[in-house]
Formats: C-alpha cells, structure tokens, sequence
C-alpha cells in the first residue's frame, strides 16, 4: 500500500512506495522544486536523501544555503579531503581542528605540508566531485564498524566508538574508504563543486564556498591572535593526553573527570594572572586606566571579568566594573535587523549617549549612579548603585562592544588594554569532526537563557541565526585589535553541561521547526562522557550559565 508523504516545499501530500529514498521521491517531482536539495527535513530531523521511508513523514527538501544544509556541504567536503588524502599522501594522519580564518584549519602527521601536495590533493577532490560518487550509508554492529576503522588506521574513531558502548554504528563510504559524521553526507560528490585548499601555517585550510558569491571558494582572512590562543590550548590538550572525545570519556571512565576540571580550571586562571600582569605593567607607564572586554554572546565575558579584577586586586589596583549590558536602550527602543526581529547584537541597542556621558564623569572623578537592565521587563532600572573611581582604579568594561572604537573614539588609545573572549573549542569529536565553537557557545546560552531570563530554548534557538549575523557585523572584525585573547573553553565543559542541556532541549516538542536543531545538539552531546556538575568550582567561568557561582551576576 502507498505511503502518504507530505511534502512541505509543494505543500501537498506524494504517494511513496515502502522503502523508497528520499531521493528516489525527489525524482519524481524535481521539476516542481526551484533548487537543487541536498539534504531533507524528516519530522523535523536533518536526513540524508538516502533515507528510506517506510511510513508516513513530513518532508521539507533541503538547499546547500540554508544553516542545515551547509552543515551538509561542509561535512561532505571533509570526507572527499579524506578520500583525497588517503590517496596522494598513504599513511598520512589528517586531523581537521576547528574553523578559522574563514576555513576549516587541517594538519597532516606523518607528511610535509608543500604546495604541491596540496594541488595533488586539491586535483583528486576535483576528480571526485566530477566523478559525482555516492556517500554510501550504513548502518552495522559496532564491534564490525571498529573493525573497519581499526584497518584504515582510524585509531581516534576505534577508542570513541569503546566508549560510546552502542550496539549499531552509522558510517559511510566513498570510493572504498569509510568514515564517519555526526549527521548526514550529500547524496553525492557531484553535489561539492566549490572548495579550496591553503597552506596556513603548519597545515592549510579546507575552505567552502564564499559566503556572499557561493560560486567560488572563500578568501582567508588573517586572524593571528586567534590562531595563537588556539593553538596553545591545542598543546595543552596533547600534554594532559585529551585531544578528543574518546580521550575525554576514557578518562572519565577512568575517574579523572575531577582531575580534568581541576588542571582546566587552573590554566584559566594563570591565563587570567598573565593578563593582570600585563595590565598592571602598563599602568605603572601611565596606560590601561580602561580595561575593554569584548567576545561574542556566551563566551563567559562576565565572570572572565569578574576574575580579571581579582587578579587586578592582588597587584595592588581597584577594579571597577561596568557591563554594557546595563546601558541597552528600552526594548521598544531596539533596532530591529532585516527580519524584522530585535537586534541586540546592533551597536546602537546601547545607549551611547548615556554611556559615553557616564564614562565621561567617571573619568574626571566625579560619582554616577549605575543603571541595570531587567531582560525580563526589558528595561533599565535604577537601583541605587553608584559608584566612582579612585586614584588606583582600572575601569573594566565588559560587553560585546567593547573594542569597536566607535564605542570609545574619545579615549586615548594608550589609556585603553582590550581583550577578546572567545570559547575556542579545541577538543574534538575525532580527526574528522571537530567541535564548532559557536555549538559550545549556543549550549551555554540555551542553559542560561532558560534558567535566568525566562527564555524557553525554542525562543534562544530561533534567535541564534540573529546573534549569529549580529557577531559577525559587530564583533568579529574587531577581535584582532585585542591587546591579549583569553580562550575562555573548558575542556570538560561538554560533558558537565550534558545533562543539564538535554533536559531542556527535550522540551523542544517535535511539531515545531526549532525541534531540528534541538535533535541535533542532543545528538552532538552524546558524543561525550557526562561528568557530574558538583566538580565544577563555584568560580569557573561555567558557572556563569549553569548556576552555583560564588559570583554575584
């Protein structure tokens, strides 16, 4: 008997016969869909066109612009580097890091990194697209998928897929290599026409279309600082023997969950004494009287700020903090963005003149009193909180704004030290699946949202594309103008958030399009050992979003 599908894009249901793909259905009515899908929304989960269907669904066919499916584009990319790899350079270790400088940042162990490796690499990629091969899915018993990676010498894949103690394990193949993502592939590589590959320091980029003409692939862009603090932090990992989530939870099997949280939290800290020092230096020159913090949404800016002036503290200055936060206009006073929906991510969501009036005083000794802002009313309040400056004070102004010079433009520049805040994720999932910082970063603001503001987490996820557009108006352009970068990530902060985040996102109910992206953190979160909360110090920086800081927020 036909199964009855209902077709979101043509807004009428198909008949489907059991078993049939999602692509297979796709042929039958190419023609009425205006774009090319690369993927599909079943019941609001991300699927592969390879997906069969074996009773009634909901289906919404997917393009390569939209936020799920470039996810599916990237991931497709990473497997042709592999198979392209694996070819050119046999024996080679290709770990992909994380994403920087507009590309996907990759080393390669066991070979030199040489533009003519590259261009062989880059020439069978081509050749694959061209091929247009198929991304095979499976789906076997996992003691026969560790086997398969064991052989290819995926050692990372062999200790993640121990831990995870699942009976069946998805993988794919492409032109007779396996591997594996943590979501859907591409129905083919004829599918990945655009991407580029550049030597980037020890190892290159794997770069995906640009964002704004899709036709070619994206220019790197140069982010010094940041590849600097990511880096440290990946030595970091090597030395303590965590460099993924198999490492992560085999110690956590182990017992030394304690022990991660403890040796983490102490690197932020002497991250954060380092940065005192250098303050503290310039001050005695006559500089750094204004402290300017800046990061995007969630990345820990205010407790950051909060240890900064305990620092501060031990070399004999006066911290004074103001949040940016506190200086938000009225929210019917916000300036909306293109769809129509508030943009607090806008410079001008703050209430310069006010701010700059206050700074102004502060500067010439004079006494304000502080608004605060109620993001449940959504306005400002005034509480009786004054406070001036000292002979020995530092002004830390903490807030996503903080080193657009627009914000500032009266200070001197000698007077101001600006530090960026980022939570550069360097643990990965394995070589091939790296943890996007902007997933750990949503995690930590889904938990806090709901727990302080009253935000349910549909709410914090239909507003992420906003934050997102906002981040790389506002912010990022100006994050290499710091004068120091704090990687404000923890490498155990996944496995404590876990609970906690899967309880909310289960509240997601699955009639409602935000359920596809709540599926898809939940998925992303199993990857990693929970740890239980109570290790976690009442002042590390995660507790800014999970409750349980000795910090007043």
């Amino acid at each position: 008997m036909p199964l009855k599908i209902y077709c979101v894009n043509l807004g009428r249901e198909i008949e489907a016969e059991g078993g049939e793909t999602l692509g297979g259905l796709l042929q039958r009515i190419k023609g009425e869909i205006p774009f090319s899908p690369i993927c599909a929304r079943v019941n609001n989960k991300t699927e592969s066109l390879h997906y069969p269907l074996y009773g009634p669904k909901r289906v919404e066919y997917i393009d390569g612009a939209t936020q799920s499916g470039q996810r599916v584009y990237v991931r497709s990319m990473c497997m042709m580097l592999y198979r392209a790899v694996s070819a050119v350079a046999p024996g080679a270790r290709l770990r992909i890091m994380h994403s920087i400088a507009k590309g996907y940042y990759c080393r390669l162990e066991g070979v030199e990194v040489t533009q003519g490796l590259m261009d062989s690499v880059k020439s069978h990629m081509r050749r694959l697209s061209e091929r247009d091969l198929p991304f095979e899915r499976h789906e076997r018993p996992t003691e026969d998928v560790i086997e398969i990676f064991r052989a290819q010498g995926l050692d990372d894949k062999v200790r993640l897929l121990e831990t995870l103690h699942e009976l069946y394990t998805v993988y794919y193949t492409l032109d007779g290599i396996a591997d594996s993502y943590n979501s859907a592939l591409a129905p083919s590589t004829g599918c990945i026409k655009v991407f580029g590959l550049e030597i980037y320091k020890e190892g290159f980029l794997l770069l995906g279309p640009d964002a704004v003409n899709p036709d070619v692939p994206q220019q790197p862009v140069t982010q010094e600082k940041m590849y600097e603090a990511f880096t440290n932090y990946l030595d970091f990992n090597r030395i303590i023997g965590v460099r993924n989530a198999g490492e992560l939870n085999s110690a956590v099997e182990g017992g030394h969950g304690s022990m991660l949280i403890n040796v983490a939290e102490a690197l932020h800290e002497k991250k954060i004494a380092v940065i005192s020092d250098e303050i503290k230096h310039l001050y005695d020159r006559g500089g750094a009287r204004i402290v300017l913090i800046a990061g995007p949404s969630s990345s820990g800016k205010t407790t950051f700020t909060k240890r900064l002036a305990i620092q501060l503290m031990t070399n004999l200055l006066e911290p004074t903090m103001i949040s940016l936060d506190d200086y938000f206009v009225d929210r019917d006073m916000t300036p909306r963005d293109e769809s129509g929906d508030y943009d607090y991510e806008s410079l001008y969501a703050l209430d310069l003149q006010k701010f700059n009036e206050d700074l102004n005083r502060l500067i010439i000794g004079e006494e304000i009193e502080m608004p605060t802002y109620n993001f449940e009313s959504g306005r400002r309040e005034y509480k009786g909180r004054k406070i001036k400056l000292t002979g020995k004070s530092v002004l830390l102004i903490e807030g996503i704004h903080g080193l657009n010079p627009e914000l500032t433009a009266s200070v001197a520049a000698k007077m101001k030290y600006r530090v960026y805040v980022s939570a550069l994720t360097t643990i990965a999932i394995d070589d091939h699946n790296w943890v996007p910082t902007t997933d750990n970063r949503l995690l930590r603001r889904i938990i806090r949202d709901n727990k302080y503001r009253g935000a349910s987490p549909i709410d914090t996820i239909r507003r992420w594309p906003s934050v997102r557009r906002g981040e790389e108006k506002w912010i990022f352009p100006y994050q290499e103008n710091a004068d120091a970068t704090f990687n404000s990530s923890l490498i155990f902060e996944l496995s404590v958030m876990r609970e906690q985040a899967e309880r909310v996102l289960k509240t997601v109910p699955q009639d409602v399009t935000e359920y596809a992206e709540a599926y898809r953190l939940r998925r992303f979160l199993h990857f990693f050992a929970p740890i239980a909360p109570y290790f976690t110090p009442p002042t590390s920086l995660l507790r800014e979003f999970m409750g349980g800081s000795s910090f007043h927020y």
